[in-house]
């Protein structure tokens, strides 16, 4: 998978496509980017009927010397007293944040979640994450709001305060492979339909049925994993009681 950042190459690459009437998710899938990237850069750079590659890679040199300018150093990662390297901290908290972005979030929501991730309590307040992160409380807000909107935290009152606090659970990634789930059932049980009604004796209706088999075989292995995450679960909980 290749960097965040688009090339020059990427950005004719990119022009010429849009030129061609291929939609984001065909132009993503060429570079290896999710969809998103793409929609992104083409909606900030003039939309799919302005958009140049040359003047796409000015304005991003542009935005990227002014923000060097501009950005304040990063403080420190609060260490909790538990003996932890703040640089190798600091260094996997950027790759991490890196790799959500690869995943297909967007810059800001990715590190906003990873702040929130590598942070013991799993929770802070608008102002924790704008202090850490050196940005806006405009860009926080609609950071969370989206994470918020995705399941991926939630907020809570601030014991003894007006203020909001951001939580991460520990099991943060759980609503999303559930509905990943979800989705492998329901295409397990079209293809299997559509083998049915095909027939299995006919091209497209043994190819259905080889999708189906091995969707059916995703499905229990899933469930099979879920239930043992769910009593190593309840071993460790009895653990701690």
């Amino acid at each position: 998978m290749p960097g965040d950042r688009l090339t020059g190459q990427d950005r004719q690459h990119i022009a010429a496509w849009l030129a061609e009437g291929l939609a984001y998710a065909e132009i993503g899938r060429r570079l290896g980017r999710p969809a998103s990237t793409i929609m992104r850069e083409v909606t900030r750079n003039g939309g799919p009927d302005g958009y140049g590659a040359d003047r796409a890679q000015e304005a991003t040199r542009h935005r990227a010397r002014r923000h060097k300018q501009t950005q304040p150093p990063a403080p420190p990662i609060p260490d909790s007293g538990h003996g932890r390297d703040p640089q190798a901290v600091q260094d996997f908290t950027q790759s991490f944040t890196d790799l959500l972005v690869q995943q297909g979030l967007p810059r800001m929501e990715a590190r906003v979640l990873a702040c929130l991730y590598i942070t013991d309590s799993g929770a802070l307040t608008a102002a924790d994450l704008v202090q850490r992160l050196r940005v806006s409380p405009a860009s926080i807000s609609h950071a969370v709001a989206f994470l918020e909107q995705q399941g991926m935290l939630r907020r809570e009152r601030v014991p003894g305060a007006r203020r909001e606090r951001y939580v991460i659970d520990d099991e943060i990634w759980l609503p999303s492979l559930l509905a990943a789930r979800q989705m492998n059932d329901a295409l397990a049980a079209a293809s299997q339909r559509g083998a049915e009604i095909l027939g299995v004796t006919t091209p497209a209706g043994a190819r259905f049925e080889s999708s189906a088999a091995l969707l059916v075989l995703l499905s229990e292995a899933f469930r099979q994993v879920m239930e043992q995450w769910r009593q190593s679960l309840a071993a460790r909980n009895a653990g701690r009681q």
